[in-house]
């Protein structure tokens, strides 16, 4: 990309595409092209149809998609499955009709089996059962990896697909009805240090491991990756299975490569915090899956390494949600 390059961000306004924006724009790209959802609706076909048409981007970073938590994937499963298949198909087929020159379709962790081998490298992909709660959203991100594929192959697209981690970060969802851990455990902790409570209880044993990837590296991460020489790129770009004999999906991890338990992230958000009581847990409720961990390997090869540590991230995060937040949730 150049710095006059016309790059769509779809999905700008949430925690990964606001995240990409902030990094595009800090390194001097000056042609960013964005759409609300209430200007453009990217599962109507004809609507992102004649946007391709008319504005032509060169990149595409695919981070639109219905996204939530356990309650919402069990709540909506058929309009996550049907709203994500129509939005990266209707974006993929439109960039290769035309003609964008690099596509980045980012997907979820989630994709790879409920027990895979620990930690997941990118051919782990379809070798096992998914997690049943979140399985309609894998599935749509699992084909658009497969649609992206397909298309390299058939049409030589230089379609990219990454998987980023559990996220965190600047503009996080705080509501605890559908929020993910870390921001969850932030407002627990603030609103029972605001009210001078003793105890914060965190669900669970706090046993399982989990990977978190603070969301402006994860940005930097796409924009590295986007940038590489064609050599470097299209070498990620996957190989025809028919021919090589081998499975290698245009896939790539986005993560840090190392995890804390759920125990020990409630204790480093205490911290950053600043609430003095008692962590309870109750093992009442249930775990999850064990672990989830991410081989970054063939990121950390390429030469990206993610430079925040989970310290810094929460107090970042922190900060940011006395900034925008804390009155919003109700804890002051």
């Amino acid at each position: 990309m150049n710095k006059n390059s016309k790059i769509y961000v779809a999905g700008h306004r949430g925690l990964v595409g606001s995240a990409l924006m902030r990094n595009l724009q800090s390194k001097g790209f000056n042609c960013l092209i964005t759409r609300t959802h209430s200007e453009l609706d990217l599962t109507n076909q004809a609507a992102t149809k004649t946007f391709f048409a008319q504005e032509k981007p060169d990149y595409v970073f695919l981070a639109a998609a219905r996204v939530g938590g356990i309650l919402a994937n069990n709540t909506y499963p058929a309009e996550f499955i049907r709203d994500n298949l129509a939005i990266q198909t209707n974006i993929i087929h439109s960039s290769y009709q035309n003609g964008v020159e690099r596509l980045m379709f980012l997907g979820s962790s989630c994709v790879y089996p409920k027990f895979a081998p620990q930690p997941m490298r990118e051919n782990c992909l379809l070798t096992g059962p998914l997690e049943p709660t979140n399985r309609p959203y894998a599935l749509a991100k699992i084909a658009g990896i497969e649609m992206c594929w397909s298309y390299n192959r058939q049409y030589g697209t230089r379609y990219l697909a990454v998987m980023p981690t559990n996220l965190y970060g600047l503009g996080d969802n705080y509501d605890l009805n559908n929020s993910h851990v870390i921001p969850a455990l932030i407002r627990k902790f603030h609103e029972a240090k605001v009210r001078g409570e003793q105890q914060v209880v965190v669900w669970g044993t706090g046993s399982p491991k989990r990977e978190f990837l603070y969301c402006e590296d994860m940005a930097d991460a796409c924009v590295y990756l986007m940038n590489l020489p064609d050599d470097a790129y299209c070498g990620l770009l996957g190989s025809d299975e028919t021919v090589s004999g081998k499975f290698e999906p245009p896939l790539v991890n986005i993560g840090v490569g190392e995890d804390v338990t759920i125990g020990e992230l409630a204790a480093l958000v205490k911290e950053a915090v600043g609430f003095d009581g008692e962590i309870v847990f109750d093992t009442s409720k249930q775990d999850g899956t064990p672990r989830k961990l991410l081989d970054v390997s063939r990121l950390n090869a390429l030469g990206w390494h993610a430079p925040t540590s989970l310290q810094a991230g929460l107090a970042k995060a922190y900060a940011d949600f006395l900034n925008g937040h804390a009155s919003n949730a109700g804890a002051n």
